[in-house]
């Protein structure tokens, strides 16, 4: 073959893998726009932070983990689990593709979709055990909608537990206003109590503004650090008292132990919250005194 030959060989092969690259990144463009992700710059830098915490997949394909299950924590393939873990893809698993070399495409796992051998806590980023099921979960749930705080759950990964919003606010200040928490179901029971609460707290603290039917003062403004502090110093107080055991007691001693100081934070508003968290969720204890008043 010529020189010639060989030019226009290795040509065609460059402008096949242009073509290869250029129909798959129009193909992961629309996927975007379609899914409307990364909207948000923290969308963003979630999915970068994503890329980085994953070295044993190449970039392309940890940004597709990303894409197809937000809030992952690891991946592995099916092998993989089994002879690193002792873990094995759940019955009815999804499975999550990446592109392979040399072949179109390989299967992966999410963490909480594999069963088999306990994790070590500390790769867990959510953990939680105590006297919780299903049926309980769907009772709080159903609590919280009688207060206008309507629930969805979402299949998330690991990293991404839940979260609440508000949906909106009525013209007089009477009325009820209207909340979405989302929860995720890949979760066990335990962690999603551990959620609810978290999550109901950021209202109750006032971190959404205020609510005057439900008595929440508006308490915007201050850092993230903050809010997440004091929505998991509630989460760990509503969760210790209804024995459950969660990640809330390990993050609260890791601050403690870097932060000599709390600045501003209001521990009469993180107790206040926590009553409304547990009257809400039909979790207050009643004195024997006022068992008697209420018996008369």
């Amino acid at each position: 073959m010529t020189r010639d030959g060989s030019a226009n060989q290795f040509s065609l092969g460059l402008e096949e893998e242009t073509d290869e690259v250029e129909s798959t990144r129009a193909l992961l463009d629309q996927l975007f726009i379609d899914s409307r992700l990364y909207t948000q710059s923290k969308d963003y830098k979630e999915l970068l932070d994503f890329v980085v915490r994953l070295p044993n997949f190449a970039p392309f394909n940890a940004m597709l983990l990303q894409v197809q299950k937000p809030g992952m924590h690891f991946a592995a393939s099916a092998h993989d689990w089994e002879t690193l873990f002792g873990r094995r893809p759940a019955a009815g698993a999804r499975p999550l593709l990446i592109l392979w070399p040399f072949g179109p495409v390989a299967l992966v796992y999410d963490e909480l979709d594999t069963i088999g051998k306990q994790l070590p806590r500390d790769v867990r980023s959510f953990y939680a055990q105590g006297p919780i099921d299903r049926q309980r979960i769907e009772t709080f749930r159903s609590l919280m909608e009688s207060h206008c705080i309507h629930s969805r759950t979402i299949d998330a990964g690991d990293l991404r537990a839940g979260s609440i919003r508000l949906l909106g606010r009525p013209e007089n200040p009477k009325d009820s206003s209207h909340y979405e928490m989302s929860i995720n179901r890949n979760h066990s029971a335990a962690v999603q109590f551990v959620t609810i609460a978290h999550e109901l707290a950021h209202l109750f603290l006032g971190h959404l503004g205020q609510d005057s039917k439900l008595r929440i003062p508006d308490r915007r403004g201050f850092t993230h650090q903050q809010d997440e502090l004091e929505a998991e110093s509630v989460a760990y107080v509503v969760s210790e008292r209804n024995g459950v055991k969660s990640a809330s007691e390990t993050y609260l001693a890791n601050f403690i132990k870097e932060s000599a100081t709390v600045p501003n934070l209001d521990a009469y508003q993180v107790m206040r919250a926590a009553g409304q968290v547990e009257t809400t969720l039909n979790l207050g204890r009643r004195s024997k005194f006022q068992e008697s008043k209420a018996r008369r």
